[in-house]
């Protein structure tokens, strides 16, 4: 593709960077393809072939994002299933992700979605603020249906998804570390996120009791937040700040007793974390920590594969439909070791129809854009439910609920049914539906 910079634009590293994408594509038009959004709408502004038009428009004559630009890049889910499908290798993810933080500094959102904005930007990471909205939510859930057809789709969305009960708050806080409970192989440190400690703090809570169990030391000495919900709001400043924090902390143990990984259980979290050395190029402080950093990240099934984890149950051939996240799949292109893991203990794992297709969560999509993410949660659901399976599992928490609100049948995380196949308690979902085993004490790790 052809472009026609200045000089003087190009000597912005991010107007320089987007150049080099935008010069990489070919116009091949296979990304629209895969598009969830072009499958489901049909319209080329809505495929990464045509944002990319709207966004090299909006870069070139170095004006405000206009309405237009807007809505189709606020439709993107950033799913990256066009970066798996392109033949050229065209860096879609940092060029939507420029895009979205130049929209937030040129552009006036109207005041309802800018309170919106503020608000979930606010409220997700703050584990203590997040625990009292879902449960606010809870009762206001009866009143979803008015919301929404008042013209508050996006609060409707978000009551909608609030569980029906929250698990009990776990009393923890500042560093904590979790020695080996066999002799020790490894030492690693655990990305807590903000989501999981309260929605589903049994997934951190396996990952450390099958970590321990293995021989391998845990210490938890994140900051909460990776950025990542702030970076996919275009709120730059507030995601790098989180990236500092987490790796001022990280760097604490590296440079201290050290770390063999930086362990990551929420994909979405886990392909902001492996990027942080690209979206800290330019900081002449945290560059090489960041760089240090992204290198060490791992998805937690990354991890276990090279663990070799031994199993001590059968699970007597329970069906696992396995939703591949989009974070995981496109984002850090792992496809093969979640399901190997689930093989290897016994589990009959089948894939999903259409596994390339997001399922509509996103990050925050499904609360801002709640019809486009309704419409993939249903088509995704009904892809799982010909499977008929016993359980869903997936690595990504935002799935999770999001697979979750549509159907009855149970979603865990991938790591709660190895933890399970090797030692741990069965997870909460599938008690009652097979023998009980005796369970195990929680692990403290919210904050």
């Amino acid at each position: 593709m052809q472009t026609s910079f200045t000089l003087a634009q190009l000597a912005d590293p991010n107007v320089a960077e987007a150049d080099r994408i935008l010069r990489t594509c070919v116009h091949c038009g296979f990304c629209t393809a895969t598009c969830p959004t072009y499958v489901l709408l049909g319209d080329e502004l809505d495929s990464p072939r045509g944002r990319i038009y709207l966004i090299k428009d909006m870069l070139e004559n170095d004006r405000p994002a206009t309405a237009e630009v807007v809505k189709h890049i606020d439709r993107c889910l950033s799913c990256l299933a066009c970066m798996t499908t392109c033949p050229s290798g065209v860096n879609y993810m940092h060029l939507v992700d420029y895009a979205r933080e130049r929209i937030e500094a040129t552009y006036a959102r109207p005041p309802l979605d800018r309170l919106l904005r503020a608000l979930l930007a606010r409220v997700l990471p703050n584990n203590r603020l997040l625990r009292r909205a879902l449960a606010a939510a809870r009762m206001g859930k009866p009143f979803a249906g008015l919301l929404a057809a008042l013209g508050l789709k996006p609060v409707a969305a978000m009551l909608r998804l609030a569980p029906a009960r929250l698990p009990p708050k776990l009393a923890a806080s500042g560093r904590r570390l979790f020695p080996a409970s066999a002799p020790r192989r490894g030492r690693v440190a655990l990305l807590t996120g903000c989501v999981s400690p309260v929605v589903a703090p049994a997934i951190n809570a396996a990952t450390v009791r099958l970590l321990t169990r293995h021989g391998i030391e845990v210490v938890v000495a994140d900051e909460g937040c990776c950025g990542s919900l702030a970076h996919h709001m275009g709120r730059e400043f507030e995601a790098l700040s989180a990236a500092r924090r987490q790796i001022d902390a990280w760097t604490t143990e590296i440079e201290g007793e050290g770390l063999d990984a930086i362990l990551v259980t929420a994909s979405g979290c886990g392909t902001v974390v492996k990027d942080y050395g690209y979206l800290l190029r330019t900081d002449e402080t945290y560059a090489p920590k960041a760089l240090r950093v992204s290198r060490l990240a791992k998805d937690i099934s990354e991890y276990l594969s090279g663990l070799e984890p031994s199993s001590t149950r059968d699970p007597a051939g329970l069906v696992v439909a396995y939703h591949s996240a989009c974070s995981l799949q496109h984002g850090q292109k792992i496809t093969r070791a979640p399901k190997e893991l689930l093989c290897k203990f016994g589990f009959v794992v089948k894939d999903v129809a259409e596994g390339h297709l997001c399922c509509g969560s996103a990050g925050t999509y499904n609360m801002l854009q709640p019809e486009l993410a309704r419409r993939l949660r249903d088509r995704k659901v009904g892809n799982i439910e010909k499977l008929k399976p016993d359980v869903i599992a997936a690595g990504n928490i935002g799935c999770i609920m999001q697979i979750a609100a549509g159907t009855v049948i149970p979603v865990v995380h991938t790591v709660e049914l190895v933890d399970w196949a090797t030692g741990g308690p069965e997870p909460e979902a599938l008690a009652g539906k097979r023998g009980s085993d005796a369970a195990a004490a929680p692990v403290a790790l919210v904050k």
